[in-house]
C-alpha cells in the first residue's frame, strides 16, 4: 500500500478569481491482468484542514478513470492511498482547470512529482 499527496497547493485569487476552479484527476492501471484500488481523499486548506472528497475506486487492467472535483479554495491537497495486485503499476496525475475549462499546467502534479508518504 503506498501513500502519495500532492502536497498544499495555493490557488490565490487573481484580481478576485481563483486561477483553478475545478481539479481533473487521472488514474490510470498499466496492468494487463490485475486490478487496483485508489482511496482519494481531497481537502480544501483554509484556516482548517477539511475533508471534501471521499471516494474509494477499482480500477481494472489497462483502464483510465477520471473524476472532476472543484477546488475553488485559496488552496487544495489531495491524498491518494493505491492498493492491490496491480499496485506498482498504477499511476496518477492531477490536473487544475481554470472558469472556462483550460488547464492550467503550472498547477499540475504527475506520478513523477507526488510525495510518498
Amino acid at each position: 500500500m503506498a501513500v502519495l499527496s500532492t502536497g498544499p497547493i495555493a490557488n490565490d485569487p487573481v484580481s478576485g478569481v481563483r486561477t483553478i476552479q475545478t481539479v481533473i484527476i487521472k488514474i490510470v492501471n498499466r496492468d494487463s491482468i490485475n486490478f487496483s484500488s485508489v482511496h482519494i481523499q481531497g481537502y480544501k486548506l483554509n484556516s482548517f484542514r477539511t475533508l471534501y472528497v471521499l471516494e474509494e475506486i477499482s480500477i481494472a487492467p489497462n483502464e483510465v478513470i477520471t473524476r472532476n472535483f472543484g477546488a475553488d479554495f485559496d488552496a487544495y491537497e489531495f491524498v491518494f492511498t493505491t492498493d492491490g495486485s496491480a499496485e506498482i503499476s498504477t499511476e496518477i496525475s492531477v490536473w487544475g482547470r481554470n472558469e472556462s475549462g483550460v488547464i492550467i499546467d503550472v498547477q499540475r502534479v504527475v506520478a513523477e512529482e507526488q510525495l510518498e508518504t
